[in-house]
């Protein structure tokens, strides 16, 4: 008897949710005792008092929210204006799922403690949060002019950019980079200072090359330039980016960005260094090709580099200097559908919100873009100054959730939703991902469920892109805050070492409570899992499970 109350305290205990308590009838007393024994379960009034309390000490699950219901994800970059723990806070309720660590500015120090503050934050809340460092790649300028206002180059003259170190004149400045100069032609364009100067080699020598000003403009000390025609012979990497990636090992983030991504060999230069100095003990980032350079599209190369990523960035920043304008949104368009042929989490970045540095509300042209992001089917969309230096980042923030939630909402995106998650390859673990998500479309499952160890399997069931958000259940904390940014999934870590399948479901009705997903004990999930568990990628086993637990169904519930 004593057994069976505690049975009966621990089950309610753990199925009240919102203030409604899933009640039991009592067992008949004229059963015989048994080892296995049935509780029937009622769903009881709001108003009508719980027959058994909650233990004191026991944490009460948070209330059902749309923030942790929505699919597409939210990138805030952190700066001078979102530094603090206060702050940071406010951004992740706001509906911020991964922090990005811009490494161009900054001290790698202050970049621990925006890490540290985002820990507590993640501590605080029980909830898996990505952090991804941004490392700078090479800056590609001129050099210094005699007159600190530079010179006025006039649209139709001639500019020579070379090696020698002198200042430069209204003729010629240094181009320290022998690098542009090598693999520039005849008839390659040259953009200055963001593309608000273009020029057009006419002649190439020994150390220098002739350009024609085709844009003028006033050109000063250490402007940008950028080659859209030319493929560069140099590293992604500088020597600040190699020390800064170290730092990133050290510290242990979750991603790591790779700005300059010309090709493909640049993905396997990272990925090599990353093996090559991880410390032991650290957990491997994932890494991210930020795409901005036009030679990313030539020859498959953007499916070669897909395929070696963990991620891609749409960076439209140096993409819209690089490409014409109206090419941009093509682009954007092909970068996310091949992201998601290959089941990869895409991020569209850059001036997503830029009116809201310094205004609490958006332009209704960057509202359409953030939706049209998302209608894109992207798995985040990213904040950089908005959230980092502006006035407003909390307001950046709910704003772009707003956007999520409206387009979410839309029975159309749901709809071609629909129709681009029927493919299914070969794949056994494939195809069960798809029938899972079949079986939670027919019997309006809440969730999908998936086990995962290094989260492959979960991407495959994020790639069919289901109608219902996904829950990861993972050992490990690094794999569940990798794929907070990953589209509709939302992780959560079991510590336990017990691998039996029945535990298992158990800590997943846990986690899918805690985080809100389900409402009422008889709320269905749709669990798939690798059996023998610890086989990685597989996926052989699908199981409905209520929320009331795998010991229940249909209101009853049998207790060995």
């Amino acid at each position: 008897a004593d057994l069976m109350n505690l049975c009966k305290v621990a089950l309610a205990a753990a199925l009240v949710v919102s203030g409604n308590a899933f009640t039991f009838f009592p067992t008949p007393s004229h059963l015989p005792s048994s080892r296995s024994t049935t509780l029937r379960l009622s769903t009881a009034s709001p108003n009508t008092p719980s027959p058994v309390q909650s233990p004191p000490g026991i944490a009460q699950p948070p209330k059902l929210t749309p923030r942790w219901r929505k699919k597409t994800k939210q990138l805030a970059t952190l700066g001078p204006a979102s530094n603090t723990k206060e702050m940071i806070e406010r951004l992740f309720l706001a509906g911020a799922d991964v922090f990005r660590l811009n490494f161009s500015h900054g001290s790698q120090e202050e970049k621990l403690e925006l890490l540290q503050r985002i820990r507590e934050v993640e501590a605080k809340y029980n909830h898996p949060i990505a952090v991804l460092g941004d490392l700078q790649g090479p800056k590609l300028r001129v050099g210094q002019f005699s007159s600190p206002e530079g010179v006025q180059l006039e649209t139709g003259s001639t500019f020579r950019f070379d090696l020698n170190e002198a200042k430069g004149s209204t003729d010629r400045v240094l181009l320290p980079h022998p690098e542009i100069i090598e693999a520039s032609e005849v008839g390659h364009v040259l953009l200055i200072d963001d593309g608000k100067m273009k020029m057009t080699v006419a002649a190439k020598g020994d150390g220098y090359l002739e350009c024609h000003v085709d844009v003028g403009g006033r050109i000063k000390d250490r402007k940008g330039v950028n080659t859209p025609d030319s493929i560069l012979e140099i590293s992604p990497l500088t020597p600040k980016d190699r020390s800064d990636l170290n730092y990133m090992l050290k510290i242990g983030v979750d991603w790591v960005a790779l700005s300059f991504v010309q090709r493909a060999a640049d993905i396997e230069e990272i990925k090599g260094l990353i093996k090559e100095n991880l410390p032991e003990g650290m957990a491997s980032p994932s890494v991210m090709a930020k795409i901005e350079k036009p030679s990313c599209f030539v020859g498959g190369e953007l499916d070669r580099i897909v395929d070696l990523c963990d991620g891609i960035m749409v960076a439209r920043g140096d993409l819209g200097v690089e490409c014409p304008p109206e090419d941009v949104p093509i682009l954007q368009k092909e970068i996310i559908n091949t992201c998601k042929e290959f089941g990869k989490p895409v991020v569209v970045a850059t001036q997503m919100l830029e009116s809201m540095i310094e205004s609490p509300t958006p332009t209704r042209a960057e509202a359409s873009d953030v939706a049209t992001a998302i209608y894109d089917g992207a798995d985040a969309i990213m904040l950089s100054a908005e959230s980092a230096a502006g006035d407003f980042p909390v307001e950046s923030v709910t704003m772009q959730q707003r956007i999520i939630n409206r387009v979410e909402a839309d029975p159309g995106y749901n709809s071609q939703l629909d129709t681009n998650g029927n493919s299914c390859s070969s794949n056994p673990t494939d195809a069960i991902t798809l029938a899972a998500r079949q079986v939670a479309n027919s019997i309006a499952a809440k969730s999908l469920v998936c086990f995962t160890l290094r989260g492959s399997t979960v991407l495959r069931a994020s790639k069919g892109r289901p109608s219902v958000p996904i829950l990861a259940i993972t050992p490990f904390k690094n794999t569940a805050r990798q794929l907070a940014l990953s589209w509709g999934v939302y992780a959560a870590v079991t510590e336990t070492e017990d691998d039996e399948f029945s535990t298992v479901l158990r800590n997943a009705c846990r986690a899918a409570l805690q985080k809100g997903l389900v409402v009422s004990p008889d709320d269905l999930l749709v669990v798939t899992a690798g059996l023998p568990f610890g086989t990685p990628g597989a996926a052989n086993v699908i199981r409905v499970v209520p929320a009331a637990g795998p010991e229940c169904w249909d209101g009853v519930c049998r207790i060995d």
